[in-house]
Parts: structure tokens; C-alpha cells; sequence
């Protein structure tokens, strides 16, 4: 760009008015893809550790709040609402709003909002309803300890954070794809969250795995608490209804009854398992009917469907979450500790303000008293202007103010003026003094929650479960899953063939001779009459080399099957005798089983799946003065070796 600008201006006049001067944008896309990636950031994709909340959820519940009359509003209404405070579009508003819907925990919803089960999604906004769960007016309010901002706008007012006192992040689970980072916050069980809050209180520790609505069967071997790295493997619940029938009743979260479908017909389409029909009586529970032809075994097939189809996936969590305007990689276990020591401070503050409220309401209550009892109200018949009526009640006052907590102010002199003469002319003396110790119970109480906050705090998390944990119990098991080799539960779905003179192997050699039943994941393992072995995939047609003198589908890790081989090391070389397994190489490469050198050729070769060691008989013929010309070789003499022996 320099260059260009230098080049221009030693053109000088000679430059034609219609050329462009070239501007330069680095700084520009530097500056603003910075801004734009913050923005994606921290206001759309993660959400904040203090609430567990993105923008657009904290908005929808902000809106539903200002809403709340008890009764149900139309979700086109609350999204309408909810623009006030989100810079964005309705569908987007709507969206978030179902799926916050569908977790059955904040929003208490009428008509029909989706499945998550079949994938069905919500009808229009304007057709269902929705109002705050009595969880969420426990749990997500306190207006008294919410900070707030400006909305985007300027006309409102929103909260920064909501005041959450529970670890809903962890409940809820979070989903979000910004620019340079991702989160993935897996569900969790509800009371078992609320139970590793109590004895995280209690400086016990805790474990926590997740727990999905779609429940199924989970493996947290791996899960790393949550943490970049971890896995965690889910698997439908499948059951055998009677010998042709198989049920799946619990599917693996991520996944819906359509989706789930789809994966079993293709693996059927593709020869990987084999079934007759596929139903879905799917409704409010999952019921997806697999029948299968006679002759296939049920638990093979159970177990080919794990392998072949979305009846078994992994899920890698990562836990990010923003905390200081900043993104943090934190676990599942930092996130309940965090969570639960900041429901401990809103909890202090809201019994702090509770007491200055208590103490405030008993002052003016004692105050009051004394002003009717002592009379002191007639001390301001003879005054003529508001100075002097101010003074001679605070003089009046004076004498019986000794047990008061603080000081008499002006503004506590003129509550007392506004004072109806209804309520001294039938004020009870008595009353009054019940509802000033009643005050002064409830101070102590406050006083005593204060001293003891961790305690109170354990009692709100045990009144929570109490009050919302029946019907949330574990849905997920867990347990530790069997690898399964997909290679032996394939369906052998197709044919292999052999052109041993030529050298071929595969699967479209119909007129040559056939080898095997085998699937399309298989490997093959080939051997020639140059001591040569190769292993590869199956294919239609794959050239190994001349003179094959034996084919087999390759079992990994197999050192059941022996080979047993003697051969000649090249033109009129010695002969030599090896015993040998196979347990592992790389695909597609020659290898050869000679010493090396060339026109090695095999006198004899023989494969033993079960280690079998035959008897060969060798014949010499007459050389010079070899008096013995034949004699049994037995294998078994043979130590079994490497290949490379």
C-alpha cells in the first residue's frame, strides 16, 4: 500500500481524476471483528456464572415478571415485551423462550410448546400461553438486591444479573456456539444439584453427572467433570419384547424418535443390520416397535445397533461460562461451588435489608406509640407555623426516647403529622404493644438467620427440595458400557471372491472362486506364494499380488489363529520353517514374511484359528551322501512367534 502511494505522488498532475486512492483497513477490520466476536461473546452465545442466564433468557424473564398478574399471557405478547430490552428479532425472542418452555422448571405452559422427544416443534406464539412456574418467583426475583442498567434503548430499566439463589446453569444446562469459543453445559438432576449444594455447606464433597430429560443410559467414565476433554456416552434404552420384537423406550439425549429412525433404516439400507419394520407409537412416552426377520438374533442386533446407528453417541461437555465480562473454563464442580456460595451472599443481603426494614418499621412503631400515648399531638395546638409545630413535637418527644435504637429525625417527626386523628382516637395501647414484639421476634429471628447464615442457607436449599423435588428424581442411569467391536455384530452382507493366479481380491468377482461371507467394514488379510501379506479393506476389486495361496477376513488383535509356513529363501536358498501370529499392521502395505531376498517361494502354508500344529512329512532328494531322505516335521516343536521372525 506505501508503495502504491509513493508511485501516486510522483505522478503528481498526471494522475486522472477518476482513480481511487487507496485507504487502509487493516485497523478497521482489526477494531471491529475484536468488537463484534466481544459482543457474540458476552451478549448472545454463553451465559453469565452469576445467573446462569444468556441476554435473551434474562430478557424473557425480566418481561415475564413485569407481566405477572397470576394469570397465563400469550408468548407473542411476552416476546413483544421482551423487545423493549433485546436488540433483536421476535423469532429469535420466541425461540429461546420454547426452549427455556420445554425444560419444565421456569415457565409454567399452556398449549402446545413442541417435544422434545419426537422433535416436534411449538405452535405459533400466538396461539400458547405462559406464566412464571412458583419456582421461578422463589427462586429468580428479589428487587430489592438487583443491580440494574439501562436497557439498549435508554427508555428502561433491565437487571445486570438476575438474583438466582439456585445453580440453574447446572440444572438447565447451556448450549452456544460465539466466535472463537463454544459451551456446552450438560443438564443435571435437580435434587441431586440442591443435595451437592447442602454438603458443599457443609465442606463435604459431592460428585455431579448429568442427568437428561430424554433419560436413556449413560457412561460418565470419562465425563472430566464436565471440563474441555471430557466425554460422556449415551445410549437408548432397548429391550426384547418377544423373540422377532425389539422396544426402545428412552432415546439418548441429542437425539429425537425421528432422527433416531433415520439412523436405523440407513444402517438397514446399508447391510449393517437387518430389520422387517420399524413403528413409532411415540406419544407423552417413548415407544419405537423394531421387528426383525426370523433367524436374527435379538441381542446381536441390540448390540448392532449401538454400534451402527444413533442408539449410542458421545457427547463432549465444555464448560465455559462469562464471568467479569470475560469467558471462563470452569467444571461442573467450580460451577456448583461459585453458584452456591453467591445464593449464600444473596441470601445475607436479603436478611440485611429484611432486618434494617424490621428495624425501621419497630422505631416508627415505638415512635408512634409514645406520640399517641404521651399525648404529645396537643403540644402543637398553640403553634402557628410548621417550624414551631416540628419543634415542639420533637420537644415533646424528648423524655421518652431513651430506648429508641437511633436518633429521632425531621422526616420521622413528619410521618408522625400525617398521622389521621381516626387512628389516635382508636388506638389500642395493648395492640400496639403485641405488634411491636411481634416486631422484635422477627428481628431476632433475622438476627439470628444472620449469625448463622450457613445453616439458614442449608434450611433454604432443604425447603426448596421439599417443596419442588417430587417428580424430578434421576431420569438417566448410569452405568460403565461394554465396547462393542462393530466387526462382530456387522451382518455379513456381502461375498468375497478370490482370482488367486491373477492376484485379485473383492466383492464383484462373481465368476471367480468365493472365499467368505463378509460386511463392507471388514478387513482382509491375504497371503502369496512369494511370502508376501497384505491386509485391506473390502473392496470391489483390489489387486494384492500373483499366486494367492490363502484369503481370510482379518480379526485385529487375534493371536488364536496360527500360521504355519515353510519356505524356500530365494533361488536354491535354504529352507526355513516359522510358526507365527498376526495381532496388528498397517492397511494396505506389503509385507514380507521371507528373510528378503527375492524369488523366496512357500513350499507350505496353513492357517489355525485355534493354534492347531500339524504333522508335515519332508522328502529330500538324493544329494551327494544324505543317508536320511525323509522324516516328520511336527509344528508343535515350533515356537509361535512375531510375523518378523
Amino acid at each position: 500500500m506505501q508503495d502504491n502511494e509513493e508511485v501516486n505522488e510522483g505522478q503528481g498532475e498526471e494522475m486522472s481524476n477518476d482513480q481511487v486512492a487507496l485507504t487502509r483497513v487493516t485497523g478497521m477490520y482489526k477494531d471491529w471483528f475484536l468488537d463484534y466476536a466481544s459482543y457474540v461473546i458476552l451478549e448472545r452465545a454463553v451465559p453469565a456464572i452469576e445467573d446462569g442466564f444468556k441476554p435473551v433468557q434474562r430478557r424473557i424473564m425480566h418481561a415475564l415478571k413485569e407481566l405477572d398478574d397470576g394469570r397465563y399471557n400469550k408468548v407473542a405478547n411476552v416476546v413483544g415485551h421482551t423487545m423493549q430490552y433485546h436488540p433483536h428479532g421476535d423469532a429469535s425472542i420466541a425461540d429461546a423462550m420454547v426452549q427455556i418452555g420445554q425444560k419444565d422448571l421456569l415457565i409454567d405452559t399452556q398449549g402446545n410448546w413442541g417435544n422434545i422427544l419426537t422433535g416436534d416443534r411449538a405452535a405459533a406464539s400466538r396461539y400458547i400461553e405462559a406464566r412464571l412456574s412458583k419456582f421461578a418467583l422463589e427462586v429468580v426475583f428479589s428487587p430489592k438486591i438487583t443491580e440494574w442498567q439501562s436497557s439498549y434503548d435508554g427508555r428502561k430499566k433491565e437487571p445486570v444479573n438476575l438474583p438466582v439463589k439456585f445453580p440453574l446453569l447446572l440444572v438447565q444446562g447451556a448450549e452456544g456456539i460465539a466466535v472463537g469459543l463454544s459451551t456446552k453445559i450438560l443438564p443435571h438432576n435437580f435434587n441431586e444439584v440442591i443435595d451437592a449444594s447442602i454438603k458443599n455447606l457443609k465442606g463435604q464433597r459431592f460428585k455431579l453427572f448429568p442427568d437428561f430429560p430424554t433419560a436413556g443410559i449413560i457412561d460418565v467414565t470419562n465425563y472430566n467433570d464436565g471440563l474441555r476433554g471430557g466425554k460422556i456416552r449415551v445410549r437408548a434404552r432397548i429391550s426384547q419384547l418377544d423373540k422377532n420384537t425389539l422396544v426402545i423406550n428412552e432415546i439418548p439425549y441429542g437425539t429425537n424418535t425421528s432422527s433416531l429412525i433415520d439412523s436405523i433404516l440407513k444402517a438397514n439400507d446399508k447391510g449393517k443390520i437387518k430389520i422387517k419394520k420399524i413403528e413409532d407409537n411415540t406419544a407423552a412416552q417413548v415407544e419405537i416397535l423394531i421387528h426383525l426377520p426370523s433367524g436374527i438374533s435379538p441381542d446381536k442386533t441390540i448390540d448392532a445397533l449401538y454400534a451402527f446407528t444413533s442408539c449410542e453417541s458421545s457427547i463432549s461437555p465444555l464448560g465455559c461460562i462469562i464471568e467479569d465480562n470475560k469467558p471462563l473454563f470452569i467444571g461442573a464442580t467450580e460451577m456448583l461451588e461459585r453458584s452456591t456460595q453467591h445464593t449464600v451472599e444473596m441470601l445475607k443481603q436479603e436478611l440485611e435489608i429484611q432486618l434494617a426494614e424490621l428495624e425501621e418499621q419497630w422505631h416508627f412503631a415505638s415512635l408512634e406509640r409514645i406520640f399517641i400515648e404521651n399525648r404529645v399531638y396537643r403540644d402543637i395546638e398553640e403553634e402557628d407555623t410548621w417550624e414551631g409545630v416540628i419543634a415542639a413535637i420533637d420537644k415533646g418527644l424528648k423524655p421518652f426516647t431513651k430506648n429508641l435504637k437511633r436518633a429521632v429525625t425531621e422526616e420521622d417527626i413528619i410521618r408522625l403529622t400525617e398521622i389521621r386523628i381516626k387512628r389516635i382516637s382508636k388506638f389500642d395501647i395493648d395492640k400496639a404493644q403485641h405488634f411491636i414484639e411481634g416486631l422484635e421476634e422477627k428481628i431476632a429471628e433475622t438476627q439470628h438467620h444472620l449469625d448463622h447464615l450457613i445453616d439458614y442457607a442449608i434450611d433454604y436449599f432443604k425447603n426448596l427440595k421439599s417443596k419442588f423435588g417430587k417428580g424430578r428424581e434421576r431420569k438417566s442411569e448410569i452405568r460403565i458400557f461394554d465396547d462393542i467391536e462393530a466387526t462382530k455384530v456387522v451382518i455379513r452382507n456381502t461375498k468375497l471372491y478370490v482370482n488367486r493366479e491373477e492376484g485379485f481380491i473383492g466383492t464383484s468377482l462373481r465368476k471367480d472362486e468365493y472365499v467368505t461371507d463378509c460386511s463392507d467394514i471388514d478387513d482382509i488379510i491375504v497371503f502369496t506364494k512369494t511370502g508376501h501379506m497384505m491386509i485391506t479393506k473390502v473392496d470391489s476389486k483390489t489387486f494384492i499380488g500373483k499366486n494367492i495361496i490363502h484369503v481370510a477376513v482379518f480379526k485385529k488383535k487375534d493371536k488364536r489363529t496360527t500360521y504355519n509356513m515353510i519356505y524356500k529363501d530365494g533361488r536354491g536358498g535354504s529352507s526355513y520353517v516359522k510358526r507365527y501370529f498376526v495381532t496388528g499392521v498397517t492397511r494396505d502395505k506389503l509385507y514380507d514374511l521371507t528373510a528378503g531376498k527375492s524369488n523366496s517361494d512357500v513350499s507350505y502354508f496353513s492357517a489355525n484359528p485355534n493354534g492347531e500344529a500339524e504333522v508335515v512329512t519332508i522328502n529330500l532328494r538324493q544329494v551327494g551322501s544324505i543317508k536320511k531322505l525323509k522324516w516328520d516335521l511336527d509344528f508343535a516343536d515350533v515356537t509361535i512367534k512375531g510375523r518378523a521372525s
